[in-house]
């Protein structure tokens, strides 16, 4: 057969690029009886090399003039802080390093989009290992699972901030209580599950979706090249710099959204209604 004919159509090379390197042959967006190895490899990947990044920068800083990284990771730092210190009345030494640490993280799992699309497949087929690893995804926050996954760690710190701050009686009696007063317990209770539930799910959502977007994005870039063309080739180049350029700007925009909702979350834990 020829190599036209072995070649991949466009929705195959779609589905085939988001597929998910998983525990068993189910795939899905959100499928609760398999793991997503990849993204689990990759978020641990990333949260490694956060941890590196702000250890290193630790060690070399100077009480002198700093140098770009130093002055980059102090910039971020300072501006972690401001954006607490707005938010957070109280305590701040768990919660800006944990807002320092949220940004790190994600940013640098989105990043990872910026890796070619097909780097991991060829590598895969290099190396021999088609059958063994089928499916492959490197960016964790284009995956539901992890981002839910990230806003249920949110929501846990939301119920375990309120409790500390109001006491366990406290908080199940704003439960109960909060807006109405507590002769509407009933609809008390079920308004706050449902703002619980509504903030947990849409912190996910905002996240992978904006993410999902952008790899779809570029796999479709990447399908311009397929056609061997003139044009497609330099559509593929110049339509890939211009979205890479622009991607940038999301990714960190998403990563700077995520770690704001999670102070402002903990922060309203930290104020009663």
């Amino acid at each position: 057969m020829s190599a036209t004919e072995n070649a991949p159509t466009a929705s195959e090379y779609i589905v085939h690029h988001l597929g998910h390197f998983t525990t068993s042959h189910q795939h899905g967006i959100v499928d609760m009886s398999v793991f997503n190895l990849d993204t689990i490899f990759w978020s641990i990947f990333s949260g490694v090399v956060g941890c590196l990044i702000l250890y290193i920068a630790a060690k070399r800083a100077t009480a002198g003039v700093p140098g770009r990284f130093q002055a980059a990771v102090e910039m971020l730092v300072e501006m972690v802080e401001e954006q607490s210190k707005g938010i957070i009345h109280g305590d701040r030494s768990f919660i800006a390093p944990l807002a320092l640490t949220v940004f790190v993280w994600v940013a640098i799992m989105n990043s990872l989009d910026f890796l070619p699309v097909d780097m991991f497949s060829k590598l895969i087929e290099i190396f021999g290992l088609g059958s063994v690893i089928p499916h492959h995804r490197v960016v964790p926050t284009a995956d539901l699972n992890g981002t839910l996954g990230m806003a249920l760690g949110v929501f846990a710190l939301m119920i375990y901030y309120n409790i500390k701050i109001k006491g366990l009686g406290g908080f199940i009696h704003e439960l109960f209580a909060a807006p109405f007063g507590i002769w509407a317990a009933p609809a008390n209770l079920l308004l706050n599950i449902i703002e619980f539930a509504a903030k947990t799910v849409s912190l996910g959502m905002r996240l992978f979706g904006n993410m999902f977007a952008g790899e779809l994005i570029f796999l479709l870039i990447a399908l311009l090249g397929a056609t061997l063309t003139t044009f497609g080739i330099v559509g593929q180049v110049l339509a890939g710099s211009i979205w890479a350029v622009f991607h940038i700007l999301i990714v960190f925009l998403q990563a700077f959204i995520f770690m704001m909702l999670t102070l402002v979350y903990i922060g309203q834990a930290h104020e009663g209604h």
